[in-house]
C-alpha cells in the first residue's frame, strides 16, 4: 500500500491552493449574506482548469484521474473560503460531468463537456422531487415519446444550480408501471418551451450555491438528447451516486485542514489565566479530535475513490466515507467555535459559517440514514 502522492500531484494541489487563496477568497461574508453566486469566480475556475480537472483532453479537460482531481479539489477547499463555490464545483463534476462521461453520446460529450470546461455552460442534475427524496425511484416526472423526441412533465426540487443552469440532466419515467426500470435520463436546455425555474431559495448554509426548483410543462426534448438508453436511468443514478458519495465532499477535507490550522494557531496565541488556552486539556483534546477526524476522513474518502478508479465495487466504502466526512465536518466545526469562544460565534470571524455549511453534508447524496442502510445491506442485514 502506498499512501504517498507523486511530486506532480503535490505540485498540482499547491497550485490550486495558491490560485484559490489569491483569486477566490474575497467578499465571502457579504456574498453569503446576500445569497450571491459569483459567475466571475466560476469563470476564473474554468480558466484555471478546475471544471476540467478529470475531464479527458479530447473534450477540453486536463485529463487527470479521479484521485488526482479529488486531491486538487481538496486543495481548493483549503485555499478557498467560499464553501458554496467549492461544493458547487464538486457537484458539477461528480453528478453532471461524470454522468455525461460515463453514458453520454459522443456528440453530447463534445458539446456539453467542452462548454463545462470553458465555463460557457453550467449543468444541473435533477432527480429529487417534492415527494421523492430518499425514495428516489418513486419520482413522478414523466416523459412521453412523440415524433422526434419526448415531452416531459414534472417538478424537480432542491436542485443545485436550478436558477442559473444552462442545461439539466432530468430523470423521468417513460412508464410508471415499470418502476425503476421505466426511468430514463434526458438532457434539457434552458430556453426550451415549457422549461421554468425558480429564483434562488434561501437556506441555512452553502448560501453562495444557487438552489431552486425546476418545472417542466410539455417540455419538448429532441431524441438525440436522451442520455444513455431508455430505461437505464436507475442504473445511471446508482453508478453516479457512488462517485457523488465519495467525491462531492472532496473540498471539505481541505476546509477541515484549514479549520484545524486556524484553531491551533488561535489556541497558541490566545491567553487566559496567564497561559495559552492550548495548554488546557479541554482545548487540546478538541484539537486532537479535529486532527483525528481529518485523517480518518481522508483515508476513507481516498480509499473509496481509489476503488472507483480501479473499476471495483465501492458502494459500501463510498457510503462509509460520506457518513464520516459529513458528520465529522459538523463535529469539527462545533469544536472550532468552542476553541475560538465568543469570537467564533461572530459572522465577521468566518468561523461560524463552516458550521452552517457543514449541516447540509449528511443530507446530500442520500442522508446519513440512507447511507447506513446501504452499509447494513452490504453487511448482509
Amino acid at each position: 500500500m502506498n499512501f504517498s502522492w507523486t511530486p506532480e500531484q503535490e505540485n498540482l494541489r499547491a497550485s490550486v491552493v495558491e490560485f484559490a487563496q489569491t483569486q477566490l477568497s474575497h467578499d465571502v461574508v457579504e456574498r453569503d449574506l446576500r445569497l450571491e453566486f459569483s459567475p466571475d469566480d466560476w469563470q476564473k475556475c474554468a480558466e484555471f482548469g478546475i471544471q476540467g480537472l478529470a475531464i479527458p483532453k479530447e473534450y477540453g479537460g486536463q485529463g487527470h484521474d479521479l484521485l488526482t482531481a479529488s486531491y486538487a479539489m481538496d486543495g481548493l477547499g483549503y485555499g478557498c473560503r467560499d464553501n458554496g463555490l467549492t461544493f458547487a464545483l464538486n457537484s458539477e463534476y461528480v453528478s453532471v460531468s461524470k454522468t455525461l462521461l460515463d453514458v453520454g453520446s459522443e456528440a453530447q460529450k463534445q458539446k456539453y463537456l467542452r462548454a463545462i470546461c470553458t465555463g460557457e455552460m453550467i449543468g444541473a442534475y435533477a432527480m429529487t422531487e417534492p415527494g421523492s427524496g430518499s425514495d428516489a425511484f418513486s419520482l413522478k416526472t414523466t416523459a412521453k415519446e412523440v415524433d422526434g423526441g419526448y415531452l416531459l412533465n414534472g417538478h424537480k426540487f432542491l436542485l443545485t444550480f436550478a436558477p442559473v443552469a444552462d442545461f439539466v440532466l432530468v430523470f423521468a419515467t417513460l412508464n410508471p408501471e415499470y418502476g425503476q426500470w421505466g426511468i430514463s435520463v434526458f438532457l434539457v436546455e434552458r430556453g426550451a418551451k415549457g422549461f421554468r425555474t425558480t429564483e434562488t431559495q434561501p437556506k441555512m448554509g452553502l448560501r453562495t450555491t444557487p438552489i431552486g426548483e425546476l418545472f417542466l410543462e410539455d417540455c419538448f426534448v429532441p431524441a438525440e438528447n436522451l442520455v444513455g438508453e431508455e430505461g437505464a436511468g436507475a442504473a445511471i443514478f446508482n453508478i453516479s451516486q457512488e462517485v457523488e458519495r465519495a467525491g462531492i465532499l472532496a473540498s471539505q477535507l481541505g476546509i477541515m485542514e484549514y479549520q484545524l490550522e486556524k484553531a491551533v494557531e488561535y489556541a497558541r496565541t490566545r491567553e487566559q489565566f496567564g497561559q495559552p488556552i492550548g495548554s488546557f486539556q479541554a482545548v487540546s483534546h478538541r484539537l486532537a479530535e479535529m486532527k483525528m477526524r481529518l485523517d480518518v476522513a481522508r483515508l476513507l474518502s481516498y480509499r473509496a475513490l481509489w476503488l472507483i478508479q480501479e473499476g471495483k465495487p465501492a458502494a459500501l466504502e463510498a457510503s462509509l466515507a460520506n457518513i464520516y466526512m459529513s458528520e465529522s465536518f459538523i463535529d469539527s466545526s462545533l469544536d472550532a467555535i468552542m476553541v475560538h469562544g465568543g469570537r467564533g460565534y461572530l459572522t465577521a470571524t468566518e468561523v461560524e459559517r463552516d458550521l452552517r455549511d457543514a449541516v447540509g453534508g449528511p443530507v446530500y447524496g442520500g442522508t446519513s440514514d440512507i447511507q447506513k442502510n446501504i452499509v447494513a445491506k452490504n453487511l448482509g442485514l
